[in-house]
């Protein structure tokens, strides 16, 4: 069932630079049950929630539930050309909702161009550069919590188009995806295995010449020995650096788009950081993350950290 009200709240919201977390990061909503998706917008943060099945804005004061829709695990958030929310709803079979930036629910798409369901359920959401969309199907996540069935793929919705075509496959749970900003390569993390992939993408929004990005075991040591400790959502800046999230690694990772690792921001906050976003001229980083990854409930904050050249 679709709530489609919005709700206010002041519970977890609190001002952008208050309650310390670490040095250089504070904390600016807490309280947050699977954060992931933020996004910063003319003075407001948008964030979702996987677990409360929520999409919400924070004003540096106050907290809105723009939209709470049952069973659809609210992850990947991405702002279109037309000002609308691309919002991927992870719990499997996924689906890909289009809100408007007050939440409410414009279009959904539950299957591909072929009738096929979003097996494995959509785990991110880009915008390209040409308006076009690539969103990751991520694979089967069990209880407990295993790695299976290597089934990722990654998705199109080209200009104009009405359905998602399927332009990659086989990815071994596909997480974030990213376009450089010259829209010519494509992206995406595969958590279990540690790794980043990148794609040529072609005129038509197709992929080619797939190829390893970067190991992120081999420019960092491994902070534990879990399986799902990988690469998880992405941003990419002005210059094309890629900044990495490290789900059960408790870091960013700063990328430059040769792979070289140009700084890692260490998060006080939890060992689950997820996502992160861009405040104004990119000056400073909101990250979401999940104190402890192994919580069924995902509790956890937003923090603000200051980027580095």
């Amino acid at each position: 069932m679709r709530m489609s009200n919005i709700i206010s709240i002041a519970v977890g919201a609190i001002l952008w630079s208050a309650t310390a977390a670490g040095a250089d990061e504070s904390i600016v909503v807490s309280n947050v049950l699977g954060p992931e998706g933020p996004l910063f917008i003319d003075g407001n943060l948008y964030y979702v929630g996987w677990v409360s099945n929520t999409l919400s804005k924070c004003d540096g004061k106050t907290t809105m539930v723009l939209n709470h829709t049952d069973g659809c695990g609210h992850n990947g958030l991405a702002l279109t050309k037309q000002k609308t929310f691309l919002l991927a709803c992870t719990n499997d079979p996924g689906a890909i909702l289009e809100l408007d930036l007050n939440g409410k629910q414009l279009r959904r798409w539950d299957t591909d161009n072929n009738g096929n369901k979003f097996v494995g359920g959509i785990n991110d959401i880009v915008v390209a550069p040409n308006g076009g969309a690539y969103a990751t199907v991520f694979g089967p996540y069990g209880d407990p919590p295993v790695p299976t069935s290597v089934i990722g793929k990654i998705l199109y919705l080209a200009p104009g188009a009405e359905k998602w075509v399927e332009v990659a496959k086989d990815l071994n749970y596909a997480n974030g995806v990213g376009v450089s900003p010259d829209g010519k390569t494509l992206y995406v993390s595969q958590t279990v295995s540690n790794c980043m992939l990148k794609f040529a993408i072609e005129a038509n929004g197709s992929l080619s010449h797939r190829s390893n990005f970067a190991l992120l075991n081999v420019l960092i040591k491994n902070k534990n020995d879990s399986p799902w400790l990988g690469p998880d959502s992405m941003k990419i800046d002005h210059k094309g650096n890629i900044y990495v999230a490290q789900w059960f690694g408790g870091k960013v990772l700063k990328l430059s788009p040769e792979g070289t690792l140009l700084h890692i921001f260490e998060i006080a906050a939890g060992n689950g950081t997820t996502n992160v976003a861009f405040g104004p001229g990119e000056k400073e980083l909101y990250v979401t993350v999940v104190k402890d990854p192994n919580d069924q409930q995902a509790k956890g904050s937003i923090v603000k950290i200051r980027n580095v050249e």
